[in-house]
């Protein structure tokens, strides 16, 4: 089977992994850089190019689209769809993933549980943003921040409201959310592929840090999910339309709260505390879900 990373650099861990895993199955099985792909838009031919040439169309195809390219990434991605090629993550998926307040209106509307959240385009409404979410402290998280950037934890009132009139200065989009101060800056990270969760892990945050990002200074080991952990993370997942998924989840007093659903989780930190070979299992999931010849029509 014929198999495409799209990712920038094969380099990367997970892009590494992926691609050994997959050649370790026999199949051809290598990396293209989306940003290299041109889309033609045409009436029922729709195509891609790379380097100035047709693209050989894969078999499959597993999007690692960096944050900072979503809707181009996105926009490669669809194509692959609409040329009737398998993909293990939707675009739309990828891009409700992106959009911190979409994701979250999505999970509220499918019951699944999350931290208080609030969101408004007016520095007038700060006190009252602050008190709906139970505020101080409070998080304070840029729509467009990944890996733990562009989130402050405001402990007072005025710490509140100097970050939030700052962000708003620069008209940035900010999501405020209730601070889980039981989490103690600890958070799980489910790995679902298909619907099961093949991998789970804790992070837990360095010390004074309240983010757990494996990025920011935080380490992980492996955990056993509760019941009640495991539905959430597949809930989150099947409510955002994603086969794999990273679902981040909060121990609160009130049960498990989702933070975030990635649709490009590493694994570079689930298979090292995990010992888990998740790379293998999202190849096996492509081989249980491509069948040969699949591309007998080209739709949207």
């Amino acid at each position: 089977m014929k198999i495409a990373v799209l990712s920038r650099n094969e380099g990367l861990y997970s892009s590494r992994r992926i691609i050994e895993a997959g050649r370790q199955r026999g199949h051809d099985i290598y990396a293209l850089d989306y940003m290299q792909c041109n889309v033609m838009v045409e009436t029922n031919r729709p195509g891609i190019f790379y380097s100035g040439k047709p693209l050989e169309l894969p078999d499959a195809v597993i999007p690692r689209i960096g944050a900072s390219k979503t809707f181009y990434g996105a926009a490669v991605v669809r194509q692959f769809e609409m040329m009737g090629i398998f993909t293990t993550v939707k675009s739309m998926a990828i891009v409700r993933s992106r959009d911190k307040l979409r994701s979250m209106q999505i999970l509220s509307k499918h019951g699944v549980g999350m931290p208080k959240s609030a969101f408004a385009g007016s520095p007038s409404e700060i006190k009252s943003l602050i008190k709906t979410v139970g505020g101080p402290p409070i998080i304070i998280k840029l729509l467009e921040g990944t890996q733990g950037n562009g989130v402050v934890l405001a402990e007072t009132i005025n710490a509140a409201k100097s970050a939030l009139d700052a962000f708003y200065g620069l008209k940035a989009n900010i999501l405020i959310q209730e601070f889980i101060k039981e989490a103690k800056g600890m958070d799980v990270r489910a790995f679902v592929v298909g619907n099961r969760v093949v991998g789970s892990m804790v992070r837990q945050g360095a010390i004074d840090e309240f983010r757990s990002n494996l990025h920011q200074g935080g380490v992980a080991k492996a955990v056993e999910l509760t019941s009640e952990e495991n539905a959430t993370a597949l809930s989150a997942a099947k409510a955002l339309g994603m086969s794999i998924a990273g679902v981040d989840i909060l121990r609160s007093s009130r049960g498990p709260l989702v933070m975030e659903v990635n649709s490009s989780p590493g694994l570079e930190g689930i298979e090292n505390s995990t010992g888990i070979n998740i790379a293998e299992t999202i190849i096996k999931y492509i081989e249980d879900n491509v069948s040969m010849p699949h591309r007998d029509e080209v739709g949207a």
